[in-house]
């Protein structure tokens, strides 16, 4: 069976933007379109992510293993310590479950189509910092004239659902 290239998108912002929340909207939109999603989420807060310490994929690797796989009734946990891989080498790994959609949560310098979320003034920084910008989804109404005067790309205030359908729509044009 030959692997479809997948569309490699999108959803960067500082801390608490609406990341998740947002990405989370996206991959029941991309499901409700037929599109098969996997993530990449970037941990930008600084050390290691949580994992759950009394599970016992984590308790082989606190002994020293360096990966461990839990599968059970058709879900499969990877959970991997010292996987300082590219971003590349990740999406890689996530290619051989056959994606439509890789959608990435973060690593704001990489140069995929991207979502950008600014949740205050100080954030619309970004869109002079942060290449291949499509749209952005901003947190207060007086920003729009802000970004619409200086960029030209569609623009969403946070809870304005047309957000979700339009990027959704537009990953979906990527993938033919």
């Amino acid at each position: 069976m030959a692997l479809v290239k997948p569309v490699v998108f999108q959803v960067v912002g500082y801390q608490n933007s609406g990341k998740t929340t947002l990405t989370t909207k996206l991959i029941k939109a991309l499901k409700d379109r037929g599109l098969k999603t996997v993530t990449i989420k970037h941990h930008g807060h600084g050390g290691k992510p949580d994992a759950a310490d009394q599970k016992d994929s984590s308790k082989h690797l606190s002994a020293g293993a360096i990966a461990s796989i839990v599968e059970g009734d058709g879900r499969l946990i990877l959970q991997a310590e010292n996987f300082q891989h590219s971003l590349e080498k990740q999406i890689e790994l996530l290619k051989s479950f056959n994606p439509d959609v890789i959608l990435i949560e973060g690593y704001k310098q990489e140069n995929y189509p991207k979502l950008l979320l600014v949740r205050d003034k100080q954030d619309l920084i970004l869109l002079e910092m942060v290449k291949n910008v499509t749209a952005v989804v901003y947190w207060m109404e007086e920003m729009r004239d802000m970004i619409t005067a200086k960029w030209s790309m569609p623009s969403f205030l946070i809870d304005d659902e047309t957000a979700i359908i339009w990027i959704a729509e537009s990953i979906q044009r990527l993938k033919k």
